[in-house]
């Protein structure tokens, strides 16, 4: 059976929304990052870089949440665009923007205001900055449009879902106010039942909750590295 590795973080959510729709059977694996168990030799054999999600499907390693959307949709042929070059093109790009755009300038924005344990404005004003470009870029995308690659639900709008989500709840109730149609997307997904129980996984385990040195020195690892 297919081993999920996760936690209840962006990018693990959208893969376990994929698994969701698409009913795969799963084993999921809980990755507790602040107690620093991506590090531990049995998950970098897994995920060399130590991160989640990953997925074991029967010796077929995958890591990275984007590789990962490909892999499983291509594997099942579902939630992938019409197969035509112009649509498998639209898909790679949004799905390689989600990547190399949404995923890490959501990230460091999170970073930046909650996490840092120094407030450095200039950090924190570019990927505020970030996040709001992204969020226009996508909102642009998605006027006239149901989904991010026209009327069929697919992997990118799974991807955007996994970070839009959480907009309103790390960056405050009016975060969407200029971002309607990004917000009806992520209102939409989020009805869904594969996506209530996506995010009810994380529910049937135990995490550590604290966010103490130990939890800091397992996640933001340059706070303990020594850098040459």
């Amino acid at each position: 059976m297919l081993k999920f590795y996760f936690n209840g973080s962006p990018n693990p959510s959208k893969v376990a929304l994929l698994l969701e729709e698409a009913g795969l059977p799963y084993e999921p694996v809980p990755i507790d990052t602040r107690m620093g168990a991506q590090f531990r030799p049995d998950y970098l054999a897994i995920n060399p870089n130590g991160k989640v999600p990953a997925i074991d499907d029967d010796g077929a390693i995958v890591f990275d949440s984007n590789a990962i959307l490909l892999y499983l949709a291509e594997k099942t042929g579902k939630f992938l665009p019409e197969n035509t070059p112009k649509a498998r093109a639209e898909l790679l790009s949004w799905l390689m923007f989600v990547a190399s755009g949404v995923g890490p300038f959501f990230g460091q924005a999170v970073h930046f205001k909650h996490f840092a344990t120094e407030k450095v404005d200039y950090a924190n004003n570019r990927y505020q900055y970030e996040l709001q470009r992204h969020l226009s870029i996508i909102e642009g995308r998605l006027a006239g449009r149901r989904y991010m690659l026209g009327d069929s639900y697919t992997i990118v709008d799974m991807g955007v879902w996994g970070w839009t989500r959480l907009v309103p709840t790390l960056f405050g109730a009016d975060a969407f106010a200029k971002f309607p149609n990004v917000k009806r997307l992520t209102d939409e997904i989020s009805a869904r039942p594969a996506a209530a129980r996506a995010v009810a996984l994380r529910d049937k385990f135990t995490w550590k909750t604290e966010m103490d040195d130990e939890a800091r020195g397992n996640m933001f690892k340059h706070l303990t590295a020594k850098v040459a």
